[in-house]
């Protein structure tokens, strides 16, 4: 898969009418997720400026720090159609936004994670503009993954599910949290990642805590264990994928029937997917049968959040969210159980909205794993 298939020219001018459309003169885009979408290029952030200047006519200008210039001009960027611009260390960079924009705008999209000290000089640079989002923009753009996309992204649930199916080699009684995902984090760069996002090991209570800092803490025989793994590929996708295991003994009874409960309400949320459901009825649809075996409460958060450049992105599986899922989306289905002091358990696929259904891209067994 070539970069110019994952990242194509055409995106730049969909973007730029989509900026018009939003009554926006231009986007002002920070390293991050966004100018990657846009142009390929895996931005630092850093107190010296990178920036795209997208006007919602004219040419699109990449402005990078002098001493970044060959990062940028080995990146997909100069083949999006970018021109690239650079500044000294020294030099004042914002009159290069001006002469980007070739002329006054009344309002701009900043990138949404934009740092304040960078909000503030736009702010200064550009006094007559109104500042939104560049989401506003970029959202529905961002939440339709391509064929391309959605092929790193299979890539990805690939490389993360190998990691998922070694880990007899590593969760064993005995063993700290901290032990197991050091291991982990090795098998998720051997598998193909080149960053390690995130390592939850999460065993006996500490697996009623969903984000869960994994710890020192000796795993017992016979406790359930939460591993939520996932890692960016080179491509710039990530992975995400969550199993629950028991290490070495027999679970406690609760466990194994509230599992089970947890497990056919994964299930159903998976294959409620579908073109025209709402976000928030697949939420529903995983939250009922858990709240009828009385667990609704320990049910914590929200069923799924979307995936792409981001970890997390649009769209969310979450009670209210109204927007109909559609042919193109990639999010988690992921329902939890969740009982303080005593145990917890989740289940995580990402899958892909299709034109007739879904598709999961993790595609491991989600019952309860006995090692």
């Amino acid at each position: 898969m070539g970069t110019e298939e994952l990242y194509p020219p055409r995106r730049l001018a969909s973007a730029q009418r989509a900026t018009a459309a939003a009554g926006l003169d231009a986007l002002l885009l920070s390293p991050g997720s966004d100018l990657r979408y846009l142009t390929g290029y895996d931005a630092h952030a850093g107190e010296r400026l990178t920036l795209l200047v997208l006007p919602a006519e004219g040419e699109p200008t990449l402005i990078v720090p002098a001493l970044e210039r060959p990062a940028a001009e080995a990146s997909p960027a100069p083949g999006t159609g970018v021109r690239i611009v650079d500044h000294t260390d020294g030099a004042d960079p914002y009159p290069l936004v001006t002469a980007a924009l070739g002329g006054p705008v009344g309002a701009v999209g900043l990138a949404d994670r934009m740092w304040a000290e960078q909000v503030l000089a736009l702010g200064a640079t550009l006094p007559a503009a109104r500042q939104r989002l560049a989401s506003e923009v970029l959202r529905d753009l961002r939440i339709h993954k391509s064929p391309a996309e959605i092929t790193a992204l299979a890539e990805a649930g690939a490389a993360i599910d190998a990691v998922h199916a070694r880990m007899g080699q590593w969760l064993r009684p005995g063993r700290t949290e901290v032990e197991v995902a050091a291991d982990i984090a090795a098998a998720i760069r051997a598998a193909g990642h080149v960053t390690v996002d995130f390592v939850i090991v999460a065993a006996g209570p500490n697996g009623a805590s969903p984000h869960h800092g994994t710890g020192d803490r000796p795993i017992g025989a016979g406790e359930p264990v939460v591993v939520d793994i996932g890692g960016t590929m080179p491509s710039g996708y990530r992975s995400d994928c969550t199993r629950t295991y028991v290490a070495g003994g027999r679970p406690p009874d609760e466990f194994g029937d509230y599992y089970a409960v947890l497990r056919d309400a994964q299930r159903a949320a998976v294959a409620a997917v579908r073109p025209g459901v709402s976000a928030g009825a697949v939420d529903t649809v995983a939250r009922e049968p858990i709240a009828a075996a009385g667990y609704g409460d320990a049910f914590l958060h929200r069923t799924g959040h979307g995936i792409g450049l981001d970890g997390h992105e649009d769209p969310y599986l979450v009670a209210g969210n109204a927007r109909p899922l559609a042919a193109g989306m990639a999010f988690s289905v992921e329902p939890g159980i969740y009982l303080a002091g005593r145990h917890g358990a989740r289940i995580e696929d990402i899958v892909v909205c299709t034109t007739d259904g879904v598709r999961r891209l993790n595609t491991t067994s989600t019952e309860l794993i006995a090692l």
